[in-house]
């Protein structure tokens, strides 16, 4: 059963030992990740001088399974846009919110401005 779906920030708290890092950790291995997640994580670890090979390695590490954005996610996601265009969320965090919605498990954030975002999903902050 899946503990949780992490959104990019969330991920990077753990990839990155930042505050918030040690809430993810608890949720892990059973955690999924949108492909559209995955790859915010790897253009902010390559924004930040990463390697591909340490970013890939980074991302073993960590054992999250990846979730292919396929086309119930886009609509999910594209439905979701009414709901959170208030809040200013992006596409990615979105992607996060539907995949979470479909998977019925909470969704790890450290952004705060989703708070509130939709009724009914349970929505963490790892700080």
């Amino acid at each position: 059963m899946t503990k949780a779906v992490l959104d990019a920030s969330a991920l990077l708290a753990v990839l990155n030992g930042e505050p918030g890092a040690e809430k993810v950790a608890e949720a892990l291995p059973d955690t999924l990740v949108s492909t559209v997640n995955y790859a915010e994580v790897v253009a902010k670890l390559v924004e930040r001088g990463g390697a591909p090979e340490q970013i890939d390695a980074a991302l073993r590490w960590v054992a999250v399974m990846t979730v292919d954005f396929d086309i119930d996610l886009a609509r999910r996601t594209g439905v979701l846009r009414s709901a959170t265009a208030k809040l200013g969320l992006s596409f990615g965090d979105r992607a996060c919110l539907a995949l979470a919605q479909r998977e019925g498990a909470p969704a790890y954030t450290a952004d705060r401005h989703w708070r509130g975002a939709v009724s009914g999903l349970d929505i963490r902050f790892v700080r």
